[in-house]
């Protein structure tokens, strides 16, 4: 069978019978959340991917993870010595971790690569092969159009619709879905809580937060539209009908309401005005949202201090709070994208694909400098390693060798010197002063 793509045709082998999408259970949550809490489905209170998006935590959550591991250059290193993995390049795999496809950047396809994973679950990448099958393009596909699909053996394959983007037209029958096994999809899922090809998001987690918070917004857009002041009740002394009733609601709001609100009213005949409902204050609106955004920051794993300037950091200096950010919830979406890449590209050891770290970090100058001499001076680093890692400079004649300083020994050359003249005991002195005196070694530089 034959898919048409952007520039070329899919091989794919003969779909077995008997597929079967994954249980809808596991997919039930997505993409739509029916019960934020208890009961809500009866007042069709459920919490939609793109209401979530609304939520101003959540948008800072999901943007702030795939722009800060989008920033971070992916290189494709080759291990020189066990454990060492060093930069390289190959005209095979090098241009498509540069330029994964013809319309986004490097920067851009993570991104979408890891707000699928935070906002849906599930990442899924459409792979573009040469005649080779070499891999020369990945494309982010919708989630929302991916199934994946299990035959009767326990092969996976996934279920695609149509995507222009990525070039996924139509198959042969002339239908806008095509299915195609494993090897052509890469995918990416967070935590599979339900089903190991389904990925939970944290919006599952903080839907309740994340629907409180975006009520408790709407209510104080509403009520800040109405001059901040809540709405009333007419005591009226006599009884009246339901037609004067709503001739007089209607007089008063035409009267005093929108652009109105806050003129002199005089009611007359002994009615009056009383306010009802809560002040922002009573309801203590301020306190709630900071407790939905520490809520959803936690299930994001996100300091909150990083997207909400009103908490406080809780470190001194700002590496201390970017490391903190990397080890609780970078790292791992990072590793993921590296073990997905190197299956993905049908990496062979000893190459591979990494994330370059130092991209999270930029330390003050006098920072850089103590940390730059420091590595020099135990000869962690070359000269020109520290001048390239820690300030982006160029080489410098002589600067490739490491330095240290002359007056530390090794062990094994203390050891060896005491073997040859041996420490008299304190209890033999006349052996002592038998042995000829042990000379420095600087002492015989000197003379």
């Amino acid at each position: 069978m034959k898919v048409a793509l952007a520039g070329y045709e899919l091989q794919v082998t003969k779909t077995p019978a008997g597929l079967s999408p994954v249980s809808s259970r596991a997919r039930s949550w997505w993409p739509t959340v029916r019960e934020p809490y208890s009961g809500a489905w009866q007042h069709n209170a459920d919490l939609s991917a793109e209401s979530a998006i609304r939520n101003p935590t959540i948008f800072s959550c999901a943007t702030l993870i795939a722009e800060t591991i989008g920033k971070c250059e992916l290189r494709l290193v080759e291990e020189t010595d066990p454990d060492v993995w060093v930069p390289t390049s190959n005209p095979a795999y090098s241009p498509v971790l540069r330029k994964p496809n013809r319309y986004q950047t490097r920067q851009k396809f993570f991104e979408a690569w890891l707000s699928s994973k935070l906002l849906t679950g599930n990442a899924y990448i459409l792979k573009q092969r040469d005649q080779r099958g070499v891999v020369t393009a990945l494309y982010p596909l919708d989630a929302a159009k991916v199934t994946p699909l299990i035959a009767p053996d326990g092969a996976i394959y996934y279920e695609l619709q149509r995507h222009e983007l990525a070039g996924l037209l139509v198959d042969p029958s002339g239908t806008d879905r095509v299915v195609v096994p494993a090897r052509e999809i890469i995918h990416d899922l967070m935590v599979p809580l339900f089903h190991p090809l389904v990925g939970v998001s944290p919006v599952y987690a903080c839907a309740t937060a994340a629907l409180q918070a975006l009520s408790m917004q709407d209510n104080s857009a509403a009520f800040f539209a109405n001059g901040s002041q809540p709405s009333g009740v007419i005591l009226v002394p006599k009884e009246i009908t339901e037609e004067d009733a709503n001739a007089l609601a209607a007089a008063w709001y035409a009267k005093h309401g929108g652009v109105n609100v806050g003129k002199i009213a005089i009611l007359p005949g002994g009615m009056t005005y009383q306010p009802a409902g809560a002040t922002a204050v009573d309801s203590q609106l301020v306190e709630q949202l900071g407790w939905t955004t520490n809520t959803i920051a936690g299930v994001f794993k996100v300091p909150a201090s990083l997207v909400d300037s009103s908490h406080a950091a809780p470190y001194g200096n700002s590496e201390q709070l970017v490391q903190q950010f990397y080890s609780q919830c970078l790292q791992a979406l990072m590793t993921a994208i590296e073990l997905s890449l190197d299956e993905g590209l049908e990496l062979a050891r000893p190459l591979g694909t990494e994330f370059n770290i130092d991209d999270l970090y930029w330390m003050d100058t006098a920072t850089r400098t103590k940390a730059a001499a420091d590595a020099i001076g135990s000869a962690t680093l070359t000269p020109n390693e520290a001048r390239r890692k820690y300030f982006g400079y160029g080489p410098v004649t002589g600067g490739d060798s490491a330095y240290m300083q002359q007056q530390n020994y090794s062990l094994a050359a203390l050891a060896a010197r005491d073997a040859t003249r041996p420490l008299a005991s304190p209890s033999t002195p006349a052996a002592l002063a038998a042995q000829p005196p042990a000379v420095d070694a600087l002492e015989d530089v000197a003379q």
